[in-house]
């Protein structure tokens, strides 16, 4: 009896042994669970250390400077940018190119079937001549005196007028279209003055003050039909002009394409419907007080080939506003136009081109601001010729 109770574990110490037990446990099972854990940290943290080193790898390779293959294929870039400019422009000039052959295609189907007449030119002959410049003088049916003014100073008449076409290339003829009735009196009298003097080009176009901007495109519209020439000159019948001096002139920019020669201006846009030169769509140029954009003003500018070109194969679209320099200016905004703006086409009457011509400046065209022409020119103009003319035979001996 004594040893079996010997071998019994006394009570006491069994609470002891089970928070014992129980402390053991817990230890256990924290290892075996933390284990897999801080693997799993491990594997993370040497993930983020290699995409560590790949980013900085791709700056490091970012920091350095570029090398002779990476400033080759930047160059050949560059150069590849500036090629493709130079073909945009070379296909800009064929298109204008390839407008003008179909314009001179389509005048030499319109002329053959056209009269002399209508024309203004006597004879059967070629679709297009070829030309230096062609001046149009802007007329009206009540301005024959003016005409004759014209005739007998600094426009050459008769033979002389057909030697400057063969010689020098330099065309001149009155523009003028028609009235709004049929063969009226005054249809009949510039045909009778047209047999006679043989110098105008009749238009496609019913005359009227407030027409003039669509007079002006049915002139250069009509010109580069019958003309290939280098230049188309508007100039009014109430100026005077030096051919030599012009011609030479225009010789100068021959080599350029789409010039827009003139006295350059940009006067304000007036709004109000009680002055001369109203202009019923202000509205578009801004605010009430703006001013236009740059234009030539309108007593004589000349524009290139190119540019008439343009204005006879966009002619149905081109917009007219009421004064027809601001028309013309207005068809070129937005095309790679080279404006020049050339002070001798705008210089006053006597002394001022009197003063310009002693001084070996001679003018290529006279008029008074204050009339938009030379005032009473009928009667001044022979005085005008007499101070400012560059001389008779000046214009045979410009170097072309």
């Amino acid at each position: 009896m004594k040893t079996r109770a010997s071998t019994k574990i006394s009570a006491k110490w069994v609470p002891i042994f089970s928070v014992f037990s129980f402390l053991l446990g817990m230890l256990i099972t924290t290892r075996v669970w933390e284990q897999p854990e801080s693997n799993g940290m491990l594997i993370s943290k040497h993930q983020h250390d290699q995409e560590l080193q790949v980013i900085s790898g791709d700056c490091a390779t970012k920091q350095k400077p570029p090398t002779k293959d990476a400033m080759s294929e930047l160059y050949k870039t560059h150069e590849a940018i500036q090629h493709a400019r130079a073909l945009d422009k070379q296909v800009s000039m064929l298109q204008m190119e390839l407008a003008a052959a179909r314009s001179s295609h389509e005048a030499g189907i319109s002329d053959s079937n056209s009269s002399a007449t209508t024309t203004g030119i006597s004879g059967e002959g070629p679709p297009r001549k070829k030309a230096f410049v062609v001046i149009g003088i802007n007329t009206a049916f009540s301005s024959r005196k003016r005409r004759d003014s014209v005739r007998e100073t600094w426009m050459p008449q008769g033979e002389q007028l057909l030697q400057l076409e063969r010689e020098k290339g330099i065309v001149i003829r009155f523009m003028i279209g028609h009235s709004a009735t049929s063969n009226s009196i005054l249809d009949r009298a510039i045909d009778a003055e047209e047999n006679q003097h043989k110098d105008f080009l009749r238009l496609e176009h019913v005359e009227g003050y407030h027409e003039l901007s669509a007079k002006t495109k049915i002139f250069f519209s009509t010109a580069v039909a019958m003309w290939d020439a280098d230049f188309y000159v508007k100039v009014d019948d109430d100026v005077h002009v030096n051919l030599g001096v012009l011609a030479t002139t225009l010789a100068r920019h021959r080599s350029k394409p789409r010039i827009y020669i003139g006295c350059m201006k940009s006067g304000p846009v007036l709004s109000r419907k009680d002055v001369k030169y109203h202009e019923p769509e202000f509205w578009k140029f801004g605010e009430e007080g703006n001013k236009y954009f740059r234009h030539a003003t309108g007593q004589i500018y000349a524009i290139s080939k190119d540019l008439a070109t343009y204005i006879s194969t966009n002619q149905p679209i081109l917009h007219k506003y009421a004064n027809e320099d601001v028309s013309l200016g207005s068809w070129f905004i937005g095309l790679e136009v080279e404006h020049i703006d050339d002070r001798s086409m705008c210089c006053g009457t006597p002394p001022d081109c009197e003063w310009k011509a002693q001084a070996g400046n001679i003018c290529v065209a006279s008029f008074d601001w204050s009339c938009s022409g030379i005032c009473k020119s009928v009667e001044k103009i022979k005085f005008v010729h007499s101070k400012c003319g560059e001389g008779d035979g000046a214009v045979w001996s410009a170097l072309l």
